[in-house]
């Protein structure tokens, strides 16, 4: 269900995320298919567009807007679009930035009236059940992103700077990754580098 309250509600969450980190907005949709919701979406975002003059926007279809991760991700800054759009195009997000692995997610209650939520992108890999080698960097930079939320930038800061210093280090890696580490050892390794 595509009501009003909801699309300006995450709309405006984005526009506002867009003008604070001086950064690009575009808007996923298929309002040239589906002629109800993703019509109403594309007008509801224009119209807000129009209190945001400052904010740099683009509307792509979801096609073309799956090309373009691939083709070209960098042009993507702040990304707003529906539900069911989002949960497809964050797993070819993650599988272009290296795998699930490495996908964070975070349900947010913009106004905080309710608790928001922070884990990572969902997938299953009844594969790797149990053995222990399951990528634990999403779970971890959700933690980034619940520290952003909560006001505490610079630990979020600190927590993703950890990240991609284990990444670039290539010491401790999970097998998804090109490495031979187990999960706990992920972890251990963050927290030795959260100390440094």
């Amino acid at each position: 269900v595509f009501s009003r309250k909801g699309c300006e509600r995450i709309m405006r969450y984005a526009y506002e995320l867009a003008r604070r980190e001086h950064k690009t907005l575009t808007s996923i949709s298929k309002g040239n298919a589906l002629g109800y919701s993703m019509v109403f979406w594309d007008e509801i975002f224009a119209e807000l567009g129009r209190e945001y003059p400052d904010v740099k926007t683009q509307k792509l279809l979801v096609d073309a807007a799956s090309m373009m991760f691939v083709k070209n991700p960098k042009r993507f800054e702040v990304v707003v679009t529906s539900n069911l759009f989002g949960d497809i195009l964050t797993d070819l997000g993650a599988a272009i930035a290296g795998g699930m692995g490495l996908a964070a997610g975070a349900n947010l209650n913009p106004e905080r009236k309710y608790p928001s939520m922070f884990e990572p992108i969902h997938g299953s890999a009844p594969d790797i059940a149990g053995k222990g080698i399951a990528n634990p960097l999403a779970s971890i930079w959700s933690v980034s992103q619940m520290l952003d939320f909560f006001g505490k930038e610079d630990w979020g800061k600190r927590v993703l700077a950890a990240i991609k210093t284990l990444l670039v280090e290539k010491k401790t890696l999970t097998p998804d990754l090109g490495g031979t580490a187990k999960t706990q050892d992920i972890g251990e390794a963050i927290l030795e580098i959260l100390r440094r």
